[in-house]
């Protein structure tokens, strides 16, 4: 690690703890004896999503937190399962390791995730997901659910 102030590019940590921003940690240069902080972070996995058209596009959580918060709303589950449920997912999608993961794929796990939090959120979401054309495609989740 280069000295920020003579560039000299020994130092010595003083100081190591975890922080908001990762990893902290105090450094003092060999040469000058000044303090400098640096920080270590980890760089998240970019990922793609299939579409069911076969397109390819970026993963964006702001999407599946979106469509998530919106079956949702106006229920009594509070903002910090909501956000620990889709944190869950996301944790899920990166541990398999791939580049791509099908829509489908996701799809699915939200599902299961939401139906464990609430139904009628899991209907909502299940309304937009499977493209229910009609109330029949109601009938058959409301028998699912019993």
């Amino acid at each position: 690690m280069k000295c920020p102030f003579c560039l000299h590019e020994e130092s010595r940590v003083t100081n190591k703890r975890n922080s908001e921003f990762g990893v902290r940690r105090r450094r003092e240069c060999l040469k000058c004896k000044k303090r400098f902080t640096t920080y270590e972070k980890i760089e998240p996995l970019d990922f793609y999503v299939i579409k069911k058209d076969g397109k390819r596009e970026q993963f964006i959580r702001e999407k599946l937190e979106n469509g998530i918060n919106r079956a949702f709303e106006k229920r009594p589950v509070s903002k910090e399962k909501i956000s620990k449920m889709i944190n869950q997912v996301e944790d899920f999608i990166r541990k398999k390791g791939k580049k791509e993961i099908k829509s489908s794929d996701i799809g699915e796990l939200v599902m299961k995730k939401i139906k464990q939090l609430d139904h009628v959120a899991y209907v909502r979401f299940a309304s937009v997901y499977k493209d229910f054309k009609d109330i029949s495609d109601f009938r058959k989740i409301a028998k699912e659910l019993k």
